[in-house]
């Protein structure tokens, strides 16, 4: 099992997770649906769904185009309404509760962003176990146990963010956006801690900003805490999710 990353910016964001071939769950829609077919070579038979996490067009802009191609897609009851598709393959996740989506559950969980009613995933497939999937959010007010892998954002650095208004390169209204929006590298740490990793086998960071962020700080200064392998998402990559070695 393996989760392929078609970019984690605020210019798009899409994931592919992928169950030997067979079913393929989208994780948002803000790329251009011609990228995802190109992925998957146009065969698209397999997607059984696509999660969103809420209405900002950098993860759910192409929503219309995937369910004209018969794609349900799964989000909060305030992104619907948000996004107003008109389409009867927008389906409510509700919050707090199991959602079998072919061989996947998943559970929403309330998040916070500057938008209507962000939410975040729990994923279970029994081929690579439970995934946190958490983008765009100032904080995670949860604790959770047994998981495998993490996926969270980690956008940025406030001393890199507080340096850049200094130059001028940032505005005081975009910090302050930033601030009320995104994930800051010591609270993702702040996170991890308090959270039992003894099973993790991956924690992958997500939605690093191209000006605040730091890649191979950030990648160091987690593996430091954690132990575990940390890796940077980014335009095609791929990360396998199987649970144990074949």
């Amino acid at each position: 099992m393996k989760i392929r990353c078609l970019d984690s910016s605020s210019s798009g964001n899409c994931y592919l997770l992928e169950a030997n071939d067979v079913e393929i769950l989208m994780l948002e829609c803000g790329i251009n649906f011609k990228e995802v077919e190109k992925a998957l070579n146009f065969d698209i038979s397999n997607i059984i769904g696509c999660l969103i996490s809420h209405e900002h067009g950098d993860h759910s802009k192409y929503v219309q185009k995937v369910m004209n191609c018969g794609i349900d897609c799964y989000m909060s009851d305030g992104t619907k309404n948000a996004l107003n598709p008109n389409h009867h393959r927008a389906i409510i996740l509700g919050k707090n509760r199991i959602q079998a989506i072919g061989q996947y559950e998943i559970m929403a969980f309330s998040t916070k962003h500057d938008c209507t009613d962000p939410i975040g995933f729990l994923i279970y497939h029994k081929e690579m176990g439970l995934m946190l999937f958490a983008t765009d959010t100032y904080y995670l007010e949860y604790i959770f146990e047994g998981l495998n892998h993490i996926f969270i954002e980690c956008n940025y650095s406030k001393d890199i963010l507080n340096k850049n208004v200094e130059l001028g390169l940032i505005n005081k209204a975009l910090k302050d956006r930033t601030l009320k929006s995104h994930f800051e590298l010591e609270n993702v740490k702040g996170f991890l801690k308090v959270n039992d990793l003894s099973g993790v086998r991956n924690i992958c960071l997500l939605h690093l900003s191209d000006r605040n962020s730091d890649d191979e700080r950030f990648k160091k200064e987690i593996e430091e805490l954690t132990g575990k392998n940390v890796v940077i998402a980014d335009k095609d990559m791929e990360i396998d999710l199987n649970l144990f070695p074949f």
